[in-house]
């Protein structure tokens, strides 16, 4: 995760509430995406960024998880996620988020 997009969240969870924030990956790879769940919960694991040490406790998924699809108008998921369903390896994306929620008690 980029540190302006770190920046950004940051700055919305201290605006909103972290318990009111949801943040959606859309990574193509299931080691990235996990990193960035990591980053918005528990900190920036490299220490680079703005979220270095910064343990915001976020709700994180990715676009291709159940819970997001059954949250969203099928039509509108389709049109937006459906190809990228198509190329990813949407089993391993899915393993490795929920494997990181339940490492951290975010399920």
């Amino acid at each position: 995760m980029d540190l302006e997009n770190q920046k950004r969240i940051k700055t919305l969870a201290e605006e909103k509430g972290a318990e009111n924030l949801v943040v959606i990956l859309g990574g193509a790879e299931a080691e990235a995406s996990g990193l960035a769940c990591e980053t918005v919960t528990t900190g920036d694991p490299t220490f680079a960024g703005p979220l270095a040490g910064v343990q915001l406790g976020l709700s994180c998924y990715h676009v291709v998880e159940d819970e997001v699809k059954e949250a969203v108008d099928p039509a509108v998921y389709e049109e937006q996620v459906g190809m990228m369903e198509m190329v990813l390896d949407v089993d391993a994306i899915k393993a490795e988020m929920q494997q990181y929620r339940s490492e951290t008690a975010l399920a």
